[in-house]
């Protein structure tokens, strides 16, 4: 299910949510901006980062960094917010994984942050018919437009199609099974929510 749409921006009307079926290879995202402060950077580093660079001036002059500098993962949580605001997903965002992730130069106090996303494939799932995959590639941008992210992640999306009359929906999942009794084959759908 791989479909190249060059240059097409993802949107959803407001309040509607985005399928597999809504989703085509080189389809673009964005969102921002977010700024960042001082304050923010030291609140994350101290509950989920506490390094010097990360929390104390003075003390992140002396370092690789120069200065003050967001965690990486300060960025990550910051992107996620980013995608999840650019990219309405039904059943919201669910990772899949990450094949790559790079911090590529620090977020600074006084940034905004951008992100640009782009589908880079989208297939159905050959085992869960109610869901697919979404690769995405997206790079969070500072205020200058250089990129402090680079990430690929696989999402998992829901599907809208429908099986046997049954149409899947967000926060429903359906699970399937079929017995075979004496040649005549019986199909049954579970619904777990």
């Amino acid at each position: 299910m791989t479909r190249a749409v060059p240059h097409m921006t993802v949107s959803a009307d407001e309040g509607r949510a985005l399928y597999l079926e809504d989703l085509a290879v080189g389809q673009i995202y964005r969102a921002g901006p977010v700024p960042i402060s001082a304050e923010a950077i030291k609140a994350y580093a101290l509950q989920f980062d506490p390094q010097p660079f990360h929390m104390d001036e003075a003390a992140a002059g002396a370092t690789f960094f120069g200065g003050l500098a967001a965690s990486g993962w300060h960025t990550a949580s910051l992107t996620m917010r980013l995608v999840v605001e650019a990219l309405p997903l039904a059943g919201g965002v669910i990772g899949g994984g990450v094949d790559e992730l790079r911090w590529p130069r620090p977020l600074r106090a006084g940034d905004e942050l951008h992100l640009e996303g782009e589908i880079i494939e989208v297939r159905p799932s050959r085992s869960q018919p109610a869901r697919g995959l979404a690769r995405v590639r997206t790079t969070t941008l500072n205020r200058t437009g250089e990129a402090v992210q680079i990430m690929i992640a696989n999402l998992i999306v829901p599907r809208r199609t429908s099986l046997n009359g049954y149409v899947f929906s967000p926060g429903i999942w359906w699970s399937g099974f079929s017995l075979n009794l004496s040649g005549s084959r019986v199909h049954c759908l579970q619904m777990n929510s």
